[in-house]
């Protein structure tokens, strides 16, 4: 057989292994889309059906039947906005601490060598490892004792407890992709410090802010355990009110997916505001330079 006959043979037979490799890539993907997301459709599925076949022991994968009762139920539930407003404060006053405090924690780990950095970089890897529900009590007693205690202040301490770690570390990894060699220029170019960071590494770092501030933003809003044991009845947050449906009568399935369906909207909506931004921040800390 010749070269020239072998060569075309060799490159099919690339080309077929090619289409497999990738088809069977595409199924993995449409594999755990359907695991990921079969969840979600299943809580409006049942959040849009009547009450009754919510409950029903032969359940149907696609409602007979639509109504909006749910949604009028869960908001005529125990003060539905109160709960919402209480979260949405958390959550934005918890992100935006936490990015300031985390941008500069991580710009200071980041670029400059001072005694005890090491220390800090695995303590900081260290709390993130410890269990939330290990911290409850000594957090529940700590906050009774400084009179924080139901109290939405204390809730925003508590969240940043273990909200900020993860921002700083995240947003470290994002402010050493980007070389140093840039300030630098910016410097001899005749900015100061502070000047070359607000305009050569802050415009850099904005993607991988956008992405942190999401994430953070999620803990804060689906956070429920703390919520619970730290605030009372009258000052619940959104997932903590979610426990109302549970009854004496049994739980009130198909009223709790509406109202799940509704908390899942702030979220959405933040996903849909910055897509981009955290597209680019997810995909920013990938290169190194």
């Amino acid at each position: 057989m010749t070269p020239t006959t072998a060569t075309p043979s060799v490159a099919r037979r690339k080309g077929k292994g090619f289409k497999k490799s990738k088809l069977g890539w595409n199924l993995l993907g449409l594999l755990v889309f359907v695991t990921a997301g079969f969840p979600v459709y299943w809580m409006l599925n049942t959040a849009f059906k009547p009450a009754k076949d919510a409950i029903d022991p032969n359940p149907h994968f696609f409602p007979t039947t639509w109504t909006l009762d749910n949604f009028r139920r869960a908001l005529d539930i125990n003060d539905f906005w109160g709960p919402v407003g209480r979260s949405l404060v958390v959550s934005v006053v918890v992100v935006v601490i936490g990015i300031l405090v985390g941008m500069l924690a991580a710009l200071a780990i980041s670029r400059f060598a001072f005694r005890g950095r090491k220390v800090v970089i695995v303590g900081i890897l260290a709390v993130q490892m410890v269990p939330l529900v290990a911290m409850i009590i000594p957090v529940f007693l700590l906050l009774n004792d400084l009179g924080q205690y139901d109290k939405l202040t204390g809730l925003i301490i508590t969240y940043l407890t273990f909200i900020l770690p993860f921002t700083v570390w995240t947003l470290r990894g994002f402010i050493v992709n980007i070389p140093k060699e840039l300030e630098e220029a910016a410097m001899v170019d005749g900015c100061t410090p502070t000047g070359a960071f607000l305009r050569v590494v802050f415009p850099l770092l904005a993607p991988g802010m956008v992405a942190t501030s999401v994430y953070g933003f999620i803990q804060a809003w689906n956070e429920y355990l703390y919520a619970l044991m730290l605030m009372s009845q009258q000052n619940q947050t959104a997932t903590v009110w979610l426990s109302n449906f549970i009854t004496k009568n049994g739980t009130e399935f198909a009223p709790m997916m509406a109202g799940s369906t509704m908390l899942s909207l702030p979220i959405i909506a933040l996903f849909l505001v910055v897509q981009r931004k955290m597209a680019a921040g997810l995909t920013a800390g990938a290169v190194k330079g």
